[in-house]
């Protein structure tokens, strides 16, 4: 079975966060690096092009979370959890938040794109060239580097995919390098232009 059909039959074949069937398509939170269908949810158009784009963000929209937050699916959970913290500013969803209830690891997950800290609070982690690093980026090192632990060399150029970022220390990334996840300082990085 495919992880759209696998979303579909979890879903009732509607949006996993406001209930809409129409334009439906597999939404993977991120800063998860396997997906699959613990990482994924099936949603709108209207839900996605919000949760990508922060300025197109419409709080009235959101309301539909009193309902999906109490979803069993963690994807699901993780990301009411950030679109509520997103729009805490107009009040209602502060209610929301706390009645909202996430183990430790969800909660982990949940912050760590850093969409629940005001801006004040935000790390910012910057590539050598000062470029803004975001979760899901890719990037390539730019001198090899000697992995911690073992034997492995990370060579120059190497790319590693959809890296995480260190939530309380703006120089330190995690990717996987081959089937290794390792941790990187942001100074040996470039960050790689997205595909067009």
């Amino acid at each position: 079975m495919s992880l759209l059909q696998e979303l579909q039959d979890r879903s009732g074949n509607q949006c996993e966060l406001c209930g809409s069937k129409s334009d439906l398509s597999i939404y993977e939170v991120p800063p998860i690096s396997t997906g699959g269908v613990d990482g994924s949810l099936l949603a709108c158009s209207t839900c996605i092009e919000q949760i990508e784009d922060a300025d197109k963000t419409d709080a009235n929209h959101w309301r539909c979370l009193n309902d999906s937050m109490w979803s069993e699916f963690r994807a699901v959970k993780v990301m009411a959890w950030r679109m509520l913290h997103r729009v805490k500013k107009d009040g209602w969803s502060q209610d929301l938040l706390d009645m909202m209830y996430l183990e430790d690891e969800d909660l982990r997950f949940a912050e760590a794109t850093g969409e629940h800290l005001d801006e004040s609070e935000k790390i910012i982690h910057r590539d050598v060239n000062g470029a803004i690093l975001q979760a899901g980026d890719s990037v390539v090192l730019i001198k090899d580097l000697k992995v911690k632990g073992s034997s492995m060399v990370a060579k120059q150029g190497t790319a590693v995919r959809r890296i995480s970022l260190d939530p309380e220390n703006a120089k330190y990334i995690e990717g996987k390098v081959g089937a290794t996840q390792i941790v990187i300082i942001t100074d040996y990085v470039k960050k790689m232009a997205e595909k067009e």
